[in-house]
């Protein structure tokens, strides 16, 4: 299980996406361009002290990040285009779970790419959740649906 962020656009929302993969055990992707200068020093401003348990791979494009996508790995695209729920989708450990950018998604290419697409649902009337908090719901229960959350 791996979760990936499609070029955010908030540092905040990137630290607090490192602290939950680090907490869950979930290695973290990375898909440049960010909207703000990323390197290693601001990895660390952002994740504070859990960017030592926290495993992040960062990619240059989402081509690059295709590269390593290798099956049985299945690209999931969180969105809120898509008509069915993360609840009744069926979970593989391998899966990678994409999140797209807080202001504008993911791109046509991650559509197209995405072996599934699913949404988290809301109330009626509500446009989207903050990005990591969707992360922290969709991980959440892939996790639980394929007993990979970590031990206590």
């Amino acid at each position: 299980m791996r979760l990936a962020f499609f070029q955010p656009d908030i540092p905040q929302n990137l630290g607090a996406a490192i602290r939950l993969t680090a907490c869950l055990a979930t290695p973290l992707d990375i898909i440049e361009p960010c909207a703000f200068p990323l390197d290693d020093r601001a990895i660390a401003r952002v994740a504070l002290d859990y960017g030592q348990g926290a495993h992040v791979r960062r990619h240059p494009s989402f081509d690059a990040f295709l590269a390593t996508c290798r099956p049985p790995e299945r690209l999931i695209l969180f969105t809120t285009t898509a008509s069915q729920s993360h609840f009744s989708f069926a979970f593989r450990p391998d899966d990678i779970l994409l999140m797209g950018s807080e202001s504008g998604g993911a791109s046509p290419e991650a559509h197209a790419a995405a072996e599934a697409r699913v949404r988290i649902p809301m109330a009626a009337g509500r446009r989207s959740l903050n990005v990591v908090t969707a992360a922290t719901l969709a991980l959440g229960e892939a996790l639980r649906q394929t007993g990979l959350w970590p031990e206590m």
